[in-house]
């Protein structure tokens, strides 16, 4: 795979699954928060987890996803390095049951089981993915306006003392209302 290929992650994502729209981040909200807030804890522990990491990070979160729903795991190692993959991991903590077990033991307790189907693992990872892409949009943004930490920087100033200690949050909702 070329870099080019690695990149159109995004916009095939966003075909598949939609976008959400500027300004209309509210109703996102309460996962939004867990995935920047976990980013935000490692890029301060790890300054090299800048902004350019993490929306390479974006991107194999978003290969992973589609692999898991899809069933085709496309190899994307050496796009991975150290920096990146401490924000993938972070991201993938906010809302994946394979990668967070607080995650499927709640989704166990609440019997919802059957979502290992293909579709529905599709129609849970819905809004994770726009909400992933709504996050590289204003990763793009902000370097343009205030360069390679742009977007921590805005993060920092936005939510940044809310955010402490470095234990990973995560969201989960029932599987009905992830599809809105």
């Amino acid at each position: 795979m070329q870099l080019y290929q690695f990149e159109k992650i995004y916009s095939q994502m966003e075909k598949e699954f939609g976008k959400i729209r500027k300004g209309e981040e509210e109703v996102y909200s309460m996962l939004l928060l867990p995935l920047e807030g976990n980013v935000l804890k490692i890029h301060r522990e790890f300054p090299l987890s800048n902004s350019r990491r993490l929306r390479e990070a974006i991107a194999l979160v978003l290969f992973y996803v589609k692999g898991k729903y899809n069933g085709e795991m496309i190899d994307t190692e050496k796009f991975r390095n150290e920096d990146n993959e401490k924000l993938e991991k972070a991201l993938l903590m906010a809302f994946d049951p394979y990668t967070n077990e607080k995650i499927m033991e709640l989704i166990v307790q609440q019997k919802e089981t059957d979502k290992k189907t293909q579709d529905m693992l599709k129609g849970y990872y819905k809004l994770p993915v726009m909400c992933l892409l709504r996050i590289k949009d204003s990763i793009d943004t902000w370097e343009k306006q205030s360069g390679s930490d742009g977007y921590f920087d805005f993060i920092e100033s936005y939510m940044g003392s809310q955010i402490k200690g470095s234990e990973m949050n995560y969201t989960i909702m029932s599987p009905g209302l992830w599809e809105m």
